[in-house]
């Protein structure tokens, strides 16, 4: 049986020593059968996954069927966490496959791969449909996505004609899905079946033609940019201007940091968000984001609410600087932040006016505390 394809460090130390191949089968087994005491719902479904890949069939057997018998409080808290991995996602999906509400947090949870969401797509509930159809990047982005709500026999054909409308008006129109030739119609007034296709210019394509450039991040420092170099990049540039909206998202995905860059700029708020949200982004691009007066508030939102951003103290203080980002989540920032930021800030004329007047109020108010008992003590 393959191991379980995520490193064991995934999991917090204390859980390692039950997913460990080398423990004793009595304490995988303890954790096979979720006895660990103390543990936090996403990492528990951690442990289970690791265990579900366990060389005695067993304690794989168990954590399988811990999984399928978890009470619904402890899955609810574990689907709507920051953080689980992509792959215990999807293996969640199969094991509660019969609870519609936790199939529902799996199509929400931002972190599913797009290969489950397509899975479930083609059977899930007419509610469910409405969810997937929601999710507008996701159907761009993902072709297969598309293709499973068409086949699902519990969806609208209203809910179905309005997602193929939708991808058809941003590029994207598949010969081999009825409904999207139908929309095509529809829109166009023209069948891209009878005649031969147009050439536009695909992510497939520039990745063909451009892939050493694309897929390596160009490194900090690195040498200095040749004629050569820059007449690709150019060259880059004008095909990704051409393309449509459904394959710039797909680009965001496959792309380097140079491609993200350019579609981050994107006039269209979904292929900004592509780029944000990429698999491949880094921190260091995030914390540019952060700083940036220009990025759109759609991003900005995504980075000021997501925890695992927050996390890091040098976001954070960007994003309490950025006048774009609402004050009352600037200032809720801003209490968190060591007092020699603060007093920084209070001296800062670049932050907005009221973090800088807040940062002033809050220095003063701690060195009045600060000489009120020295005064006491004449």
């Amino acid at each position: 049986m393959p191991g379980c394809p995520l490193p064991l460090d995934t999991l917090p130390k204390p859980l390692q020593k039950h997913a460990d191949e080398k423990a004793p089968p009595a304490l995988r087994m303890m954790g096979a059968k979720g006895l660990v005491p103390a543990v936090a719902p996403g990492d528990l479904v951690t442990l289970l996954y690791f265990l579900s890949f366990d060389g005695d069939a067993a304690v794989a057997g168990t954590a399988q069927r811990t999984a399928e018998g978890l009470p619904d409080k402890l899955w609810g808290v574990a689907l709507r966490g920051e953080g689980l991995p992509g792959q215990v996602l999807d293996w969640l999906a199969d094991r509660l496959a019969g609870k519609e509400p936790a199939l529902e947090l799996v199509l929400l949870n931002p972190a599913t791969p797009d290969a489950t969401v397509a899975r479930l797509a083609d059977s899930v509930s007419q509610r469910l449909v409405d969810i997937v159809r929601q999710n507008e990047l996701r159907l761009l982005r993902c072709d297969e996505i598309i293709r499973a709500l068409c086949r699902n026999p519990n969806a609208l054909a209203s809910t179905i004609d309005g997602a193929c409308d939708f991808c058809v008006r941003n590029g994207l129109t598949l010969l081999d899905v009825p409904q999207l030739v139908a929309a095509h119609v529809r829109i166009h007034g023209v069948d891209p079946s009878a005649r031969a296709p147009e050439p536009v210019e695909t992510a497939a394509a520039l990745m063909r033609d451009y892939g050493a450039e694309l897929a390596q991040e160009r490194a900090e420092g690195a040498a200095a940019e040749t004629a050569e170099d820059a007449n690709k990049k150019l060259n880059i540039t004008q095909r990704i201007m051409r393309m449509s909206v459904a394959e710039k998202i797909k680009l965001a995905t496959l792309g380097n940091k140079e491609a993200r860059t350019l579609l981050l700029r994107d006039s269209n708020k979904l292929v900004c968000m592509a780029a944000a949200t990429s698999p491949r982004i880094t921190d260091g691009e995030i914390l540019g984001l952060a700083n940036s007066r220009t990025v759109s508030v759609d991003v900005l939102r995504y980075i000021y609410s997501n925890r695992e951003f927050t996390r890091t103290y040098a976001i954070k203080i960007s994003l309490v600087k950025n006048p774009k980002v609402p004050l009352p989540t600037a200032l809720k920032m801003m209490y968190t932040l060591q007092e020699k930021d603060i007093k920084e800030l209070a001296r800062d004329r670049n932050v907005p006016q009221t973090i800088q007047a807040q940062a002033k109020a809050f220095m003063m108010k701690k060195e009045a505390a600060a000489r009120g008992p020295a005064m006491g003590k004449h």
